[in-house]
């Protein structure tokens, strides 16, 4: 195959076309990838003070970043056409990773390095995994259905349309091999997914055992590809094709890529930055700051929102910090439908804000948060108890722990400054892994250990905090055992309520560490706690209800 010389219209670097995609190392194979047609050396640049006419925001941001020698032409295509129509003709954006691979090779490189040492969709309900338990304890949500150990992040998007609870087995690989594609991943997914019925957006069930619990909230975790068809906080609005009621396979079918660059990288100044509408409600319009536990720490890293005509925003950082770009899906946020506390019943619509809310808080003042704005996700198939599911708080998990206060940041441990292989330079590795697979690059730079020791440290705390988390999901189970008792025996309401408020208490202080990936690691201290007060909750509502169901009389006297 006959591969072409191109360059780079801004930069003036030579990259090749056709086969291999972008310059890479010479020690690794190039990414296959499919030079975006703004890249070519054909691309006509355009007149950027015509641009800056319209989009102001958008030049006071280039002209003063490392991007203003980039012209609008590399990553918008019909820019020309729009130049000359105007708003009836707008140009394309190009979302996928490639645009910005064809400058940051490395970067690229890495994002796209397969992980083997991943975990090949372990099922966390599994007794290999975290939470053998999972599904009496979620009994009542559709992550009973399956719920998986995390991938690097060039799958979020593809393990995301693919997992059973998201939409009933209708989108699929169309080769089981293609689980490692991470060209594929990164280039556009379907290309390597098949949808069972294009006909139809209807959620529905095509696999026995599965759910469609997936939502366009829930997707904005995944991918931005949307970021210019989305109003803040999805509200609907005329300007905006997605919304947080729109019909979500249709929403689905019109993304490509999972985590794009521009999550944390401003396409236009390079700057540090946040697109997540829900984090930046919390941290800017509710006031709670980027480290809600630390107002001095919080100084230091702010967050200026910018909105952009009254329909998007973003959230620039006033200093690169990897905590707060990490948290923009590394957090507990609610995503979904919902029950209304007040009423007890599931009233709280995709139409409501609280169905993309960031509480913002730790393990222990999580259920507090989640009392004052009246929500919980589910009802307990068993208990009937108002129940909150947990998704994965990594940020919060982290705040106040011995790494956050010595200043470690989330890329310190999972996306570390390596050598280069292409130019010899060093740069940020963007594949995103566990620290205990890399131990030389995290763990023994700032510890005097072997890799051998750092591992035993890590093993050391997981297995303490898994223990943890199993005893803990033995006690709720003895404890929802009681309830279905103590419920045959008719104990009476008072005491059933009684429980279903333990029960609601109890289940955050555990989930949030099945949900939260470190298994402990990121906080053992706070785990350690949060789990323990899980387990006693448990064991005293296990007692009170045990007792009540020996004392009842009633159904004894009904059945007379």
């Amino acid at each position: 195959m006959l591969q072409k010389k191109w360059v780079h219209v801004a930069t003036g670097l030579l990259f090749l076309a056709g086969g291999a995609g972008s310059a890479w190392a010479a020690d690794k194979p190039a990414p296959t990838q499919t030079v975006p047609a703004a890249s070519s050396g054909a691309v006509k640049p355009v007149q950027e003070e015509v641009c800056y006419g319209c989009h102001v925001q958008i030049k006071e941001m280039h002209v003063a970043g490392k991007h203003a020698s980039i012209n609008c032409a590399f990553c918008h295509t019909g820019s020309e056409e729009h130049i000359a129509k105007g708003p009836m003709s707008k140009p394309v954006t190009l979302t996928g990773h490639s645009v910005c691979g064809t400058c940051h090779a490395d970067q690229y490189g890495s994002f796209l390095e397969m992980q083997l040492k991943s975990a090949a969709r372990i099922e966390k309900a599994s007794f290999g995994s975290r939470s053998p338990m999972f599904d009496k304890l979620i009994q009542g949500h559709g992550f009973a259905f399956e719920h998986c150990e995390p991938r690097q992040h060039v799958f979020m998007l593809m393990d995301h349309l693919i997992v059973d609870r998201a939409y009933g087995g209708r989108f699929q690989l169309k080769n089981w091999t293609e689980v490692t594609n991470t060209n594929a991943a990164s280039k556009d997914l379907w290309s390597i997914l098949v949808d069972v019925e294009p006909s139809t957006d209807e959620q529905k069930k095509f696999l026995p055992y599965s759910a469609t619990a997936a939502n366009p909230v829930c997707l904005n975790c995944k991918t931005q590809d949307h970021i210019l068809k989305w109003k803040y906080m999805g509200d609907p609005d005329p300007r905006a094709k997605w919304d947080r009621t729109s019909k979500t396979v249709a929403f689905a079918r019109d993304l490509k890529h999972g985590l794009n660059c521009f999550y944390c990288h401003d396409p236009h100044s390079t700057a540090p930055r946040v697109v997540r509408d829900g984090l930046i409600q919390a941290v800017v319009d509710r006031g709670l700051g980027t480290y809600p536990y630390d107002k001095a720490k919080s100084e230091k890293s702010q967050i200026k929102k910018v909105m952009f005509r009254d329909f998007r925003a973003i959230g620039l950082l006033s200093r690169p910090d990897s905590n707060v770009m990490c948290a923009q899906c590394h957090v507990e946020y609610n995503c979904n439908p919902g029950f209304d506390t007040r009423t007890g019943e599931y009233s709280v619509k995709m139409d409501s804000q609280l169905t993309n809310f960031f509480p913002w808080v730790n393990v222990l003042d999580y259920k507090a948060t989640m009392d004052k704005v009246f929500f919980r996700d589910f009802k307990h198939a068993v208990t009937g108890a108002l129940i909150t599911k947990m998704q994965h708080p990594e940020a919060e998990t982290n705040w106040g722990s011995k790494h956050e206060r010595a200043g470690v940041e989330c890329k310190d441990c999972h996306m570390p400054k390596v050598k280069s292989g292409l130019q010899g330079k060093t740069y940020t590795w963007h594949g995103q892994r566990s620290a205990k697979y890399q131990l030389h690059d995290t763990c023994s730079k700032c510890h005097a250990w072997t890799e051998e020791e750092a591992e035993y440290q890590i093993d050391n705390i997981q297995n303490m905090i898994n223990g943890k988390i199993i005893k803990a999901e033995f006690w709720i189970s003895q404890f929802i055992d009681a309830f279905a008792k103590a419920k045959a025996a008719c104990v009476d309401e008072e005491t059933l309520k009684k429980a279903r408020d333990m029960h609601e208490t109890m289940h955050p202080l555990w989930e949030w560490w099945t949900a939260e990936n470190s298994v402990g690691f990121h906080n053992p201290a706070i785990a350690r706690e949060s789990l323990t007060k899980a387990i006693t909750l448990a064991q005293d509502g296990m007692k009170m209800l045990n007792e009540a169901a020996a004392k009842a009389t009633k159904c004894a006297v009904a059945a007379k």
